[in-house]
């Protein structure tokens, strides 16, 4: 019995563009002015601060604990569950009138059931260089990307590969700033993570296009795009699905520690697939890619020593 033949997909995205790229241009608008009007909640390793850990014997309940702090100096501090269901970090943001040690020992003295685990502190300065090599870290990236995807195709997929990247970037840390949520080093290192995922799935997309072209003498370029996105679909679908899945696991599983980096790789994913077929190939066929430029260079002589 001959096996089913795999049903391909045949939907117009390149019909589509338009509308994509209003809500793209909207949502990317939104995340930049959220961003320089509102600004970021940065968590204590950009602002610096005091990191107290505390263990209990037996559960404690998060909510009373923010209560009693709430009631004292401490009352813009955030608590939140660190590793075992006992175990309990508290952050305080800097204060010029106590040390770290005092910080720690006062809020031993308001929670008199807490063990004190450890004390740390984040001076402001160690923020800022924080924050500075993120974004040199983020800058490098952006290089590396446009470089490698020069060399492994042409100058026009490789501006195409880094408005997707840019994209996906502005509007990951636009929900944050949009929301408020708490912006740290695991939602730095967690955008550093959706780059990699959207330049390969970019990559992929970019492979099948070039292929298509170079076989493919009939139809307009916006047509064979529309081929090769579809051919892609059912991989790139999966392999989405599958990373989202082991993500939301960290989401609802994960802990408040978690909750942030979770998040930021839940937009990423999502994003990072929506740009990987309107953004990346609507940047290049709007940049006009043609087949003689991705033909393969024949080199002079090449087939000589096969001639009688």
């Amino acid at each position: 019995m001959a096996a089913a033949e795999r049903k391909e997909f045949n939907i117009d995205f390149m019909g589509r563009v338009r509308p994509a790229v209003a809500l793209t241009t909207l949502l990317v608008i939104i995340s930049i002015g959220a961003s320089i009007f509102k600004g970021f909640n940065f968590g204590v390793d950009f602002t610096g601060g005091a990191l107290v850990e505390l263990g209990y014997e037996s559960q404690p309940d998060l909510n009373q604990i923010r209560a009693i702090l709430g009631k004292s100096e401490f009352h813009n501090a955030t608590v939140q569950r660190f590793g075992a269901d006992t175990d309990v970090l508290v952050r305080v943001p800097p204060t010029e009138d106590r040390a770290a040690a005092q910080v720690g020992e006062r809020i031993l003295a308001l929670l008199s059931d807490a063990e004190l685990r450890r004390v740390e502190f984040v001076g402001p300065q160690v923020g800022d260089e924080l924050a500075e090599s993120g974004i040199i870290a983020l800058g490098i990236a952006l290089f590396g990307i446009f470089g490698y995807v020069m060399l492994r195709f042409t100058w026009k997929f490789s501006l195409g590969a880094i408005v997707a990247t840019l994209h996906d970037v502005v509007i990951t840390i636009g929900y944050f700033a949009v929301t408020g949520t708490e912006f740290d080093l695991t939602v730095l290192a967690a955008i550093l993570a959706v780059l990699g995922y959207s330049l390969n799935d970019t990559i992929v997309v970019f492979d099948r296009v070039r292929e298509n072209l170079r076989k493919t003498r009939k139809g307009s370029i916006s047509e064979i795009v529309n081929t090769a996105l579809n051919q892609t679909l059912s991989r790139t679908l999966m392999t989405s699905g599958e990373t989202l899945l082991a993500v939301l696991a960290l989401l609802f599983f994960g802990g408040e520690l978690l909750h942030g980096f979770s998040v930021a790789l839940v937009i990423g994913i999502l994003v990072g697939t929506y740009s990987s077929i309107y953004v990346a190939t609507a940047t290049v066929v709007w940049l006009g890619i043609n087949r003689q430029e991705l033909m393969p260079v024949v080199k002079e002589g090449a087939g000589a020593d096969e001639r009688p």
